[in-house]
């Protein structure tokens, strides 16, 4: 995955230190933190779900009401990072920084919505229901990745502490 780049095409932090200290000082990074490993653990849970549904043909019920949960979830989770990036970079979406996570996320958005649409509607048959979730869940999978690579990523740029920082030594 490319880093992101600054005007003079060299590798920039993710956050300047006016933005590192917004995040830092904002409740909506925490909100997120707490989020996104919800988020997960319900992804995981709803995925076994459809997953033994397509296996089996039992629980179609309890699949689809999983999958509502995750998309709810993901809902949540957009709502709540676009005021992150408000926050942080001073847009709701597509922050130079978070483009192309914001990017495959109107992917997931798309995904998830459609099959929504389709429970809704009864578009289409239940497996082809399911094959839907699975693209979302798919799509949901590369975002997520997308993400951690970038938390990884900015925790790598960040500055380390001077090594009387580290020892607890005044200066």
């Amino acid at each position: 995955m490319p880093q992101f780049r600054n005007q003079t095409g060299r590798a920039a932090p993710l956050y300047t230190a006016e933005q590192r200290r917004r995040r830092d000082g904002s409740a909506w990074t925490l909100v997120q933190g707490i989020l996104a490993p919800v988020q997960f653990v319900v992804f995981l849970v709803s995925l076994g779900l459809v997953l033994r549904y397509l296996a089996t043909g039992e629980g179609l019920a309890i699949a689809n009401a999983s999958i509502v949960a995750k998309t709810l979830v993901l809902y949540t989770i957009m709502i709540t990072g676009s005021i992150w990036e408000k926050v942080v970079f001073g847009r709701y979406l597509f922050a130079p920084a978070f483009f192309w996570e914001d990017v495959v996320s109107m992917l997931v958005l798309a995904l998830h919505t459609a099959y929504l649409a389709a429970l809704a509607t009864d578009a289409l048959p239940p497996t082809q229901l399911m094959l839907l979730a699975l693209a979302a869940y798919a799509s949901y999978v590369v975002n997520a990745a997308q993400f951690l690579v970038k938390l990884r990523a900015a925790r790598l740029s960040q500055p380390a502490p001077a090594m009387s920082d580290a020892l607890g030594l005044a200066r």
